[in-house]
């Protein structure tokens, strides 16, 4: 029981992040990716990864494996992106 509560928390910070999406173009009246949208995406990847893990699924493994690498390279890159700005 305990890891389906995981699955499902990952799968709802996951899940989340498009509403916070659409929140944020709907208020902007185009569309655009807010940062917490990464973080978002991260955490929940990483939560439905560690659920996966636990199911044994390398379907799903690979799937949440290769979205976090992503959703971190992407975090990295505005990180970088906000230093050179604050030069």
């Amino acid at each position: 029981m305990l890891w389906i509560g995981i699955g499902l928390i990952g799968q709802a910070i996951f899940s989340l992040r498009f509403i916070i999406q659409w929140i944020a173009s709907e208020k902007a009246q185009k569309s655009v990716i807010p940062n917490v949208f990464w973080y978002l995406s991260i955490a929940g990847s990483l939560t439905l990864l560690s659920y996966a893990i636990h199911q044994r699924d390398p379907v799903f493994i690979l799937g949440q494996a290769a979205g976090s690498f992503i959703y971190l390279r992407n975090l990295i890159l505005i990180n970088k992106d906000n230093e050179r700005e604050g030069d």
